[in-house]
This record gives C-alpha cells, structure tokens and sequence, in this order.
C-alpha cells in the first residue's frame, strides 16, 4: 500500500519556486553561485504567508508571483543568509538568519529548530513525515555525498516538501532549480561522509 503527501507550493513561470541561477554571475555573484540556503528561505516565507496565513513576509503580490519580485526579495533576504565563502554549511547560522528575518518581520510564533544529519534514518524518516503531515515544507543541506547521481545536491540547501512510501522504500520529493524531484530518503540520507549537515524543523 502507497502513502503519498505532497504540500502545494507556487510556480513562477514554469519553475516551481525560485532559482539562485536566476541572479547574474556578473552583478550577483554571490546569489548566483552560493543563493540556496537564501532561496529555500524565500520560498518558505512565501509559502507561510500563501497556506499557512501568515502575513507580512513577502512585500509584493502574492497572487501574481513574479520572477522580478521574487529577485527582489530575494535581496531582501541576502543580509539574513548572505553567501559565504564556505557556503551556509551549518544548520545553526540558517536558524540564525532566518530567525532573525522572521523576527524582523514580527513572525515571532513560528519556532525553528535544528534536526542534525547524524540522527538516525529511522529517526529522520518519522520527522520528516511529521513535519509534512502538520503542513511544514523542511529546508534540506547535504553537504559532500557518495552517490554521484546527486550531485547537483552536493553542498546544496533544497526543500522537502512531499513523501511517498513505496513499499518498504521512502521517497520524499526536493524542490530546488525549479524542479520537483523524488528521491530515496535512505539514499539521500546516508550520505557516506562523516560530515553532516540536516533539516530545519518549523512549529507554530
């Protein structure tokens, strides 16, 4: 028996949510190449105020989301999540920066929380179903992999925003480059390094 979640989420154009490829390599340098963890912040505040209700996150039309508004706020967001050399490696300077753009944007009821790459799988799976039952996309980084299939997730933030039991397997589905795509949590997981990164985990 299949079990299938999946949360709406917005599309400009034809790409679902953002893309950091979207800023120029010349003018925006830093977005372009190192944007990720600052996008999947875009794309969660825009999702909190679309589904969830919230209101004041995102300064433009909601119901027309464009690709020039959304590089607009995705400047609005840089100073919180800025591209450093090393990348945002690290789930404390996400919790960091997104807490203090949702602060600054009086969102005080919504808690992040931390949810290390060295839990279990287990663990992690049950979490990761949880977070998506109660309506919470979960931004995602994996830092270096084994599996060379995902490569393109290497040192990369996405979001999880779906999950899907196939038998005894668990997909869940990244939403990252304008793409939704459904990987093996197991694969995705177990990245073989023993550097980890891990999710961020929302409540209200």
């Amino acid at each position: 028996m299949n079990i299938k979640k999946e949360l709406p989420h917005f599309y400009i154009g034809n790409s679902l949510g953002g893309q950091q490829e979207w800023y120029s390599r010349i003018t925006d340098f830093g977005m372009n190449v190192g944007g990720c963890a600052a996008i999947t912040a875009c794309d969660c505040a825009i999702y909190f105020e679309k589904y969830l209700g919230m209101h004041g996150l995102y300064p433009f039309d909601l119901k027309n989301i464009s690709r020039e508004d959304y590089l607009r706020f995705g400047k609005i967001m840089e100073p919180y999540l800025y591209p450093r050399w090393s990348g945002v490696d690290k789930l404390e300077i996400y919790l960091d920066g997104f807490g203090r753009f949702l602060r600054d944007h009086h969102a005080t009821n919504l808690k992040l929380s931390p949810w290390s790459g060295e839990n279990n799988l287990e663990d992690s799976q049950k979490i990761v179903r949880s977070q998506i039952d109660a309506g919470y996309p979960i931004p995602c980084l994996i830092l270096n992999h084994k599996a060379w299939e995902l490569q393109d997730y290497f040192w990369h933030w996405f979001i999880l925003n779906g999950y899907e039991m196939r038998g005894a397997d668990f997909f869940v589905k990244a939403v990252s480059y304008g793409i939704g795509r459904w990987m093996n949590f197991s694969t995705l997981w177990n990245t073989g390094y023993q550097r980890k990164g891990g999710l961020i985990l929302f409540n209200l």
